[in-house]
């Protein structure tokens, strides 16, 4: 099983693909994207009958985006794949999940990706 994941927006996208097999998914994470996405992960890999020893790799779009989604999406899928000792890439563009996908399948693995932002953070003022 490959997860293929983006969390540039606050809208969280997901593509699980085992072989020729993919479910995609959404949700709209907000301001919850720290708090719940390993959860929301977890979910999504049990209702495919599958967990994280399943796993065998990961494809993650690194940006342009969201300062914070990025960050946080990206934290956690290079700690997940550290932890599993899986394969990491990170890729950009519309056809981002293809190449991702095929770079896998070649063996290649970036091992720790880096968000590309487009542009300077704007790190807002807190609310309180």
């Amino acid at each position: 099983m490959i997860i293929l994941l983006d969390t540039s927006t606050p809208e969280c996208r997901l593509t699980l693909v085992d072989g020729d097999t993919r479910v995609d998914d959404n949700w709209v994470a907000d301001r919850t994207l720290a708090d719940k996405l390993i959860g929301y992960l977890r979910e999504q890999l049990s209702a495919q009958g599958k967990t994280w020893q399943d796993v065998t790799g990961i494809g993650v779009f690194k940006g342009p985006g969201s300062f914070t989604g990025l960050r946080i999406g990206l934290t956690v899928m290079n700690t997940i794949a550290d932890s599993l000792e899986i394969p990491i890439v990170g890729e950009s563009g519309d056809d981002w999940k293809e190449v991702a996908l095929n770079r896998l399948k070649e063996g290649q693995n970036d091992k720790l990706v880096m968000p590309l932002y487009g542009r300077d953070a704007n790190i807002t003022k807190p609310r309180k």
